[in-house]
């Protein structure tokens, strides 16, 4: 009954994970909280556990995921390097810390980051930047350009900020167990004004290997249980592309409506389960 359960949730994770870039992460882990604190047939997923599984199930997913989005010549890799450069030791801090909390008190701490995330997508995305604009960015800034279909787009970061704010993302992603998709998403939409669904594309390439590393750091630190694992892990492997093939149906704001709605309602459960 169990293995039939992770099998599910490993392929609902993934599918809506990989729809929005997030890594699946974001929805393995609480629902894993959630069914910790409803039925002893999950008594052993504590906090450090369900991490350290959702980081692993997450290789799988970003990996299906990736490969999806490459075909379809989605993927950012030039900008996803320099996220990945400031993620990774992110990650392995992240990962260290998770180690000292106790379950409850990830929830409750699940559960604001949440609603942090849903409050982000409440900003709207600037308008998109003229080109003069871009052309006049100092040489200390990286400028990209992509065409989707006939719409060729233009945008452009600091490397410097990229780093920092990726390094910020790992460490939630290590602690949390959330692939940090979850922030690097709005951030490259709102910030940097990336594509939406190049933003998606990138952040499932960064998260392959932000997820590879941090789950190297739990299974040192012997958070795994093997056991679980391989029933995440056929859903998570043909949800991440079935989630890929879904993200190029949608529009933007279908994607944005549906990860609000998840995100908030997963959020305050988590808030009242850590507090109650």
């Amino acid at each position: 009954m169990v293995i039939i359960i992770c099998l599910f949730i490993g392929l609902l994770s993934a599918m809506l994970g990989s729809i929005v870039g997030f890594g699946g992460g974001v929805i393995l882990v609480p629902i894993l909280l959630i069914l910790h604190s409803a039925t002893p047939l999950f008594d052993w997923a504590n906090a450090s556990t369900i991490v350290g599984i959702s980081l692993i199930i997450m290789i799988f997913t970003a990996l299906s995921s990736t490969y999806a989005y490459a075909k379809n010549k989605r993927i950012d890799y030039k900008s996803g390097l320099y996220f990945i450069a400031g993620s990774l030791p992110g990650g392995v801090l992240g990962a260290w810390l998770n180690q000292f909390v106790d379950t409850d008190v990830f929830s409750l701490f699940l559960g604001i980051f949440m609603l942090l995330i849903f409050t982000m997508f409440l900003f709207k995305k600037a308008p998109e930047q003229a080109k003069e604009d871009i052309d006049r960015k100092t040489s200390q800034s990286i400028v990209r350009e992509v065409k989707i279909g006939d719409t060729v787009y233009r945008y452009s970061f600091s490397p410097f900020i990229a780093v920092a704010i990726a390094f910020t993302v790992g460490m939630l992603s290590g602690f949390f167990g959330i692939g940090g998709g979850s922030l690097m998403v709005p951030a490259m939409i709102i910030w940097f004004r990336f594509p939406p669904h190049i933003a998606t594309a990138t952040s499932m390439f960064m998260i392959l290997a932000l997820s590879i590393v941090s789950s190297g750091t739990h299974i040192a630190l012997g958070h795994i249980e093997w056991m679980y694992v391989w029933a995440f892990v056929p859903g998570a492997w043909f949800g991440g592309i079935l989630g890929a093939k879904i993200n190029q149906q949608l529009s933007s704001k279908a994607v944005e409506y549906l990860l609000r709605t998840v995100v908030l309602l997963i959020g305050l459960r988590l808030i009242w389960q850590g507090l109650f």
